[in-house]
C-alpha cells in the first residue's frame, strides 16, 4: 500500500508514517512536538464538530450554500492550521492567524518570558516539548536567574577570583609524573562552564545555607554569614575587632567554600587552618540547620605544635602576645576559650538566625552592634524593639553570661532625667535615680502579683503605662529632652518611609560624663548623649550559675551607639553598630523573629 500511495502521488501511507515517526522516536529520546496522527485528527474532527454550525452559519449570509461551504470547514486539516484559522469568535473560520499557542511566539519572546521564571520551574518546562528545552539552553535565561536569585554579578568568562589569596590560586605538584610545570592551577576552568551549570549544580542546591547563623560552640557562639561571592558560596565567620577598638570594623575569616570543578560537580572545601583548602562537608541535619566537617585535619595542626597554635591563635583573637596581658584572670579566660574552642575545629553545627525587623516607631535602627563586656572583651549583640521594651540578645558569650542570652532589657516607657554635669560625676546621685525606678517598678511588680496578674514587669510595661509612672514622665518631660513627650514628639516626627531607613532622633544633644569610680575599657566615649532610660544587664557566676539582672541606666548617643551603665558592677559598656551588609538575613515576620529569640535562650539554658 505504501507503494502505490508513493506511485499515486500522494506519499507515504499512514501506515508507514506513523512507522518511521516510531523508528525516529526510538533513535532519539528527546520529546517531540509531533503527536500521534490518529490523535491528531481527533482533536482536529471534535473542533470541526463544534465549529461547524457557526462556520455554516456565517458563511451562507455572505455566500451561496454549496460544497464550498462545507469544504471551509470540514476539509481535514492539520493542527497547526486550525489554531491559524479558527479563532474565539463566531467569525474565527475566516479570520488571520493569530498566534494561539507559546509554540507561535517568536524565541526571543519566549526568552523574555522564561528568565522572569523562577529557576526551580524550568526544569519542569523543558519536559514539555524540544522547542522549550533548546530554548531553556539559552545562557541568557540562567545568568538573569543567578543574578536575581543570588545576587551573583560575576561573568563566567571574565571571573576574578574573591575570597580567597593570590597564594591559594596555585599549589605546588604533587603527581611526579606530570612534566608540564612546578605548579597547578587550584581553580577549574570556568571558559567551559556555564551559569546553567552554576545554577543547576552549585547555587541552587546549596541555596538553604545562605544568610545568617549562630555556631554551637558552647557559650561562646559566633556569627557566621554565608554568600554568593563571585563564583563561590564562603561562609564567613565575623569576629570583633581587637579589644577595646569598639569603633573598628569587623574582621571577617572563609571557615569554607563552595565551587564548581570542570566536571560540573560542586566541592566543598574547610578553609580552616594554615596549610590552605581541604577537603571538607557539608550536611543539612534540619530545617534550619546544618553542620560542616573538615576531612582533612591535620591541615589545622601547625609544626610548632599547640603553643605555636596558641600564640597564633591569640595573636588573631586580640591583637597581642600572652605578655602583653598583665591580668591574671584575663589570661585564665583567654587560655580557656582557645582550650574549649579548638574542639570544634574539625565539625560544627549551625543554627539559623534572623536581623531583627524594623518598625517605624522605633527609638533607632535596630540591628547587630559590638560592646565592651569587661576582661571578656568585645562581643557582637542583636538589639531589637519590642513595643515598649528594647532588648539585647548575645550572639557571643563568655563563660558568666553565654551566647543567646538576653543582656539588656531597656524599659522605654521609664525615662531618667540626667541631672547637672558635677552631680553626673557622682555615683551615688546616678544610683539615687536609678534605684528609685527600679524599686518602684519592684512595688508594681508586687502589687500586680497581689491582684492575682501575671505579675511580670515586661506584661506591666507593655501595656500602658501606671498613672504615677505617667505623671511622672509629664512632669519630667518639661526639663528632660529624655522624657515621655520628647519621645512622642521625636516618633511623631519621623518619616514613614522605607522601612530600612533609621529615624532620626530630634531632641536636642545633652552633656554627658560617666561618673566617678565607674570602669570603662576605653576612655574614648561619646560626651554628649539624646536620651537616658532605666533597664537591667543580665550578670551570672561562671557556668552561668545564679544569673539575676541588676538595674543600671541605658544611654543613647546617636543612631550607631548607645551604652550601658552597670550600677552593681560600677561598669560601663559601649555599643557600636556594625555596619556590614549581610544579605540574606531579614526575618519573615515578627512572628518567626520573636521565635528565634525563645530558641536561641533555650540553646545555652
Amino acid at each position: 500500500m505504501a507503494v502505490c500511495a508513493r506511485l499515486c502521488g500522494v506519499g507515504q501511507s499512514r501506515r508507514c508514517r506513523r512507522r518511521q515517526r516510531q523508528n525516529q522516536r526510538d533513535q532519539d529520546t528527546d520529546p517531540e512536538l509531533e503527536m500521534d496522527e490518529e490523535e491528531e485528527e481527533r482533536i482536529v474532527g471534535k473542533m470541526q464538530t463544534e465549529a461547524g454550525p457557526r462556520c455554516l452559519s456565517d458563511s451562507a449570509a455572505a455566500a451561496a450554500p454549496g460544497p464550498g461551504v462545507a469544504g471551509v470547514c470540514c476539509t481535514p486539516m492539520t493542527a497547526t492550521s486550525v489554531n491559524n484559522r479558527l479563532g474565539t469568535g463566531p467569525a474565527g473560520c475566516k479570520g488571520p492567524a493569530t498566534a494561539n499557542s507559546l509554540l507561535d511566539l517568536p524565541p526571543e519572546l519566549l526568552v523574555e518570558i522564561f528568565a522572569s521564571l523562577p529557576g526551580t520551574t524550568l526544569p519542569n518546562l523543558a519536559l514539555v516539548c524540544k522547542k522549550f528545552r533548546q530554548i531553556l539552553n539559552t545562557e541568557t535565561i540562567w545568568r538573569r536567574r543567578c543574578i536575581e536569585e543570588f545576587g551573583m554579578h560575576e561573568d563566567l568568562r571574565k571571573v576574578e577570583v574573591v575570597g580567597m589569596a593570590s597564594r591559594e590560586l596555585y599549589v605546588k605538584r604533587v603527581n611526579p609524573r606530570v612534566k608540564s610545570g612546578r605548579f597547578m592551577k587550584l581553580l577549574p576552568d570556568y571558559e567551559h562552564m556555564d551559569y546553567r551549570d552554576i545554577y543547576t549544580h552549585l547555587l541552587h542546591p546549596y541555596r538553604h545555607i545562605l544568610g545568617l547563623w549562630q555556631p554551637d560552640i558552647g557559650p561562646y557562639g559566633g556569627l557566621l554569614n554565608v554568600v554568593v561571592d563571585g563564583l563561590f558560596i564562603i561562609g564567613w565567620m565575623y569576629l570583633p575587632p581587637h579589644d577595646p577598638r569598639v569603633d573598628d570594623p569587623m574582621r571577617r575569616r572563609p571557615l569554607f567554600r563552595i565551587h564548581m570543578w570542570e566536571n560540573s560537580k560542586a566541592t566543598v572545601e574547610c578553609m580552616y587552618g594554615h596549610k590552605g583548602p581541604h577537603q571538607g562537608d557539608i550536611q543539612t541535619v534540619k530545617k534550619d540547620e546544618f553542620s560542616t566537617k573538615c576531612n582533612q585535619t591535620d591541615h589545622h595542626r601547625m609544626s610548632g605544635g599547640r603553643q605555636e597554635e596558641f600564640r597564633t591563635w591569640l595573636e588573631e583573637e586580640w591583637g597581642r602576645t600572652l605578655e602583653d596581658i598583665f591580668h591574671e584572670h584575663m589570661q585564665e579566660l583567654i587560655l580557656m576559650k582557645f582550650i574549649y574552642t579548638s574542639q570544634y575545629d574539625n565539625c560544627l553545627t549551625y543554627r539559623r538566625i534572623y536581623l531583627p525587623p524594623h518598625q517605624p516607631t522605633d527609638l533607632l535602627q535596630p540591628g547587630l552592634f559590638k560592646g565592651t563586656y569587661g576582661s571578656h572583651g568585645l562581643e557582637i549583640v542583636m538589639f531589637s524593639f519590642h513595643s515598649t521594651r528594647a532588648k539585647g540578645t548575645k550572639l557571643t558569650g563568655d563563660p558568666n553570661v553565654p551566647a543567646g542570652q538576653m543582656t539588656l532589657d531597656i524599659d522605654l516607657s521609664r525615662p531618667v532625667q540626667l541631672p547637672d554635669l558635677e552631680q553626673q560625676r557622682s555615683i551615688e546621685e546616678l544610683s539615687r535615680l536609678v534605684l528609685g525606678i527600679h524599686e518602684q517598678v519592684q512595688r508594681e511588680q508586687a502589687e500586680g502579683e497581689a491582684r492575682g496578674g501575671d505579675g511580670g514587669q515586661e506584661a506591666d510595661t507593655d501595656a500602658n503605662p501606671p498613672q504615677e509612672c505617667r505623671q511622672r514622665q509629664e512632669a519630667e518631660a518639661e526639663g528632660a529632652a529624655g522624657g515621655e513627650m520628647g519621645l512622642e514628639n521625636a516618633l511623631q516626627d519621623e518619616p514613614t518611609g522605607a522601612a530600612s531607613e533609621a529615624r532620626p532622633i530630634e531632641s536636642e544633644p545633652l552633656a554627658f560624663v560617666l561618673p566617678l569610680g565607674v570602669m570603662a575599657r576605653t576612655e574614648v566615649y561619646p560626651r554628649t548623649c539624646k536620651m537616658c532610660f532605666y533597664g537591667t544587664g543580665l550578670i551570672a557566676g561562671h557556668g552561668f550559675t545564679s544569673p539575676e539582672r541588676t538595674p543600671g541606666m541605658f544611654v543613647l548617643f546617636d543612631e550607631d551607639r548607645f551604652g550601658f551603665i552597670w550600677l552593681e558592677l560600677k561598669s560601663f559598656s559601649l555599643y557600636s553598630r556594625i555596619t556590614d551588609t549581610l544579605p540574606y538575613a531579614q526575618a519573615p515576620s515578627m512572628e518567626s523573629f520573636e521565635e528565634m529569640l525563645k530558641n536561641m535562650q533555650s540553646w545555652t539554658s
